[in-house]
C-alpha cells in the first residue's frame, strides 16, 4: 500500500469505523451520547491560503437514507489540525457544530497558520473519530515557491464507471486538486453498460435527493482517497443543476437553491460562499506565492441563454458582442485580477472548452458549439485582449466538460493561421464519463487544436518559474473493479515555456 494511504486511513487506527480515545479530543457534544459512527463520507480540505483553509467533513450514520441518519439533532464536532500525522504537534482546534440545515456538514476554518506548510486534520463527533487529511496552506505573498504540482479532473458520472483516477490522483501526492465541474450527475446515465446505479431517483430536485446523491459518490473509497490527500479547488458546471443551464432568466429557478445549497454542504468551501437567495459566490482566486494564480471562474450562472443555431448561418445572436458568458462583473473581476502582473504563471480554471473548434473552419458561418466559449465570441475576445493588453506572462486556461483530453494553441483570430499564439488551453478528459472515441475530422481547420485524447483520467501538472509541464494521464479501464487490473499511463505529455506561449510536446 503507497504511502499516502497508511497516513490518510490508518493514522487514526479506524480506517473504516470504530472509536479511539486520543488526547486532546473529548467526547462532550449535544446530541452524541449513542451516536454511531458519522465519518462515512471522508474528510476534504480545501481554498487554501497562506494563513488558513477549509476543513471539511459531513456526519452521516446512514449515508443513503434521506436525512443521512442524523434526524433533526445538532451535533458538536471538534477538529485539530496539526504538524504531523501523529498529531504531537497542534497547530489548530476548535468546535463546530453540524446543524441539519447545512445537511450536518462542517467547514470549519482555522486562521493564523504558517504559510506553505503541509498540515494533517482530523474531527471528532462523540467517541468517534474521523479519517486523517493531508492538506496545506498557499505560500506567503511575494514568496518564490520552486515548484507546484496539481492535478484537475472533471465530469465523474458515477454510474459509467468507476473512480480509479481518484485512487492515482491521491499517490500523487499533489499541493492542489482542481475539480472543474460536472461532480455529481443529475439524471440517469440512460446507457447501458453501467457498472453501478444510483438509489432512489431518476432525476433529483430536492435538497434531500441531492444530498442523498453526492452522499453516495463520497461513499467511494478512491473519491474519498483523492480529497483526503490534497485541499481542493472545486466550481461546479452545468449536471449540478441541469444539463446546459443558464445563469440568465434560467427557466426553473426553484432548482438552483437546492442544487447550491447541496454542492456547498457537500464542498470544502468557506462560509462565505454559502448560497443565498438562489445564489452561491463562486468565483475568486487563490495565489501561490509569485509562481502561480487560479483564476476559479463560475460559466453557469451569469450567461445568456445559448444562442440559436439556426443551421450555422445566421450568425447574428450568436455574435452580438454584448452576449456574455461569465457576466460583466466577473469578466471585470477577472480583467483586473490579471491586471496585477505580480505571479509568472496565471490559471483559468473554468469548466467549458475555451479554443475555437469550428466545425467547417469558415469565418462566415458559426459552426461551434454554442455552450462553450464559441457561443459566446465576443466575451471571449474580451477577455484574450485583455490578458494581452495586461501583458500577462503566461495565460493558461484549464477546462473540463468534453469528456476527452484536448491541448490546444490560444489565438486572437483562429481563422489565420499564421497568427500569433498568445496562451494555452489544457482540457482533461471525463474521471468515468463517457466521451467519443472518434477522432474529428475538421482538424485540418483548426490547427490550434493539437491534442486529442479518448482515455478516462486526468491532467497532472507541475509548474516551475522556467516550466510548465503538463502530463494527460490515462486509466486502463473505468468498468473493471479490481484496482490490481487498472493501470495508469501517460498519454501525451506537452511543456511550455515561460514567457514563450505554445505547446511543446514532450
Amino acid at each position: 500500500m503507497p504511502d499516502v494511504h497508511r497516513r490518510l486511513f490508518l493514522a487514526t487506527g479506524i480506517a473504516a469505523g470504530g472509536t479511539l480515545a486520543v488526547p486532546g479530543l473529548s467526547a462532550a457534544g449535544a446530541g452524541t451520547a449513542a451516536l454511531r459512527y458519522p465519518f462515512h463520507l471522508g474528510v476534504a480540505s480545501g481554498d487554501p491560503r497562506p494563513d488558513r483553509l477549509v476543513l471539511w467533513t459531513r456526519l452521516a450514520t446512514a449515508p443513503l437514507d434521506l436525512d443521512g441518519g442524523m434526524g433533526d439533532k445538532n451535533i458538536l464536532v471538534e477538529w485539530q489540525l496539526a504538524t504531523d500525522e501523529k498529531f504531537a504537534n497542534i497547530a489548530a482546534s476548535g468546535n463546530a457544530v453540524a446543524v441539519p440545515g447545512e445537511g450536518h456538514s462542517i467547514h470549519a476554518e482555522p486562521r493564523g497558520l504558517s504559510p506553505g506548510t503541509e498540515y494533517f486534520y482530523r474531527f471528532k463527533a462523540g467517541e468517534h473519530i474521523s479519517p486523517v487529511g493531508r492538506t496545506r496552506t498557499a505560500p506567503a505573498a511575494g514568496s518564490a515557491p520552486g515548484s507546484l504540482t496539481f492535478a484537475f479532473a472533471s465530469c465523474q458520472h458515477f454510474e459509467e464507471g468507476w473512480y480509479h483516477a481518484h485512487r492515482f490522483i491521491a499517490e500523487d501526492e499533489p499541493d492542489l486538486v482542481l475539480f472543474l465541474g460536472d461532480y455529481m450527475y443529475e439524471n440517469n446515465s440512460g446507457r447501458g453498460n453501467l457498472v453501478r446505479g444510483y438509489v432512489e431517483f431518476d432525476e433529483v430536485n430536492r435538497l434531500v435527493e441531492h444530498r442523498l446523491r453526492y452522499a453516495q459518490h463520497r461513499l467511494d473509497p478512491d473519491l474519498k482517497a483523492a480529497h483526503a490527500a490534497a485541499p481542493w479547488l472545486p466550481v461546479f458546471d452545468d449536471h449540478e443543476l441541469e444539463n446546459n443551464w443558464w445563469g440568465v432568466n434560467f427557466d426553473q429557478p426553484e432548482r438552483k437553491q437546492p442544487a447550491f445549497q447541496a454542492f456547498w454542504e457537500n464542498m470544502p468551501l468557506p462560509r462565505s460562499m454559502k448560497p443565498e437567495n438562489s445564489a452561491i459566490p463562486l468565483y475568486r482566486t487563490i495565489t501561490w506565492g509569485t509562481l502561480a494564480r487560479f483564476h476559479m471562474l463560475d460559466t453557469r450562472q451569469y450567461r445568456w441563454k445559448q444562442a440559436p443555431n439556426n443551421n450555422n448561418t445566421n450568425c447574428g445572436e450568436l455574435r452580438r458582442t454584448d452576449r456574455t458568458l461569465i457576466g460583466d462583473a466577473q469578466e471585470k473581476w477577472l480583467l483586473d485580477s490579471l491586471t496585477a502582473r505580480d505571479s509568472g504563471w496565471d490559471f483559468l480554471g473554468q469548466q467549458v472548452f475555451f479554443a475555437q473548434r469550428d466545425g467547417d473552419g469558415r469565418a462566415s458561418t458559426c459552426d461551434v458549439s454554442e455552450d462553450a466559449w464559441d457561443g459566446y465570441p465576443a466575451n471571449r475576445e474580451r477577455i484574450v485582449r485583455g490578458w494581452i493588453d495586461r501583458k500577462v506572462r503566461n495565460p493558461v486556461v484549464l477546462t473540463g466538460d468534453v469528456h476527452r483530453h484536448w491541448a490546444s494553441d490560444l489565438r486572437l483570430n483562429y481563422h489565420d493561421h499564421d497568427s500569433p499564439v498568445v496562451g494555452t488551453e489544457l482540457v482533461t478528459t471525463s474521471i468515468t464519463s463517457r466521451g467519443s472515441t472518434t477522432p474529428p475530422d475538421n482538424l485540418d481547420e483548426n490547427p490550434h487544436l493539437r491534442y486529442i485524447g479518448h482515455q478516462r483520467g486526468y491532467v497532472r501538472a507541475r509548474v516551475t518559474p522556467d516550466q510548465l509541464t503538463a502530463e494527460f494521464m490515462g486509466v486502463s479501464s473505468v468498468l473493471v473493479r479490481d484496482p490490481a487490473q487498472v493501470e495508469l499511463s501517460v498519454v501525451k505529455r506537452f511543456h511550455v515555456a515561460d514567457g514563450l506561449p505554445g505547446l511543446q510536446p514532450g
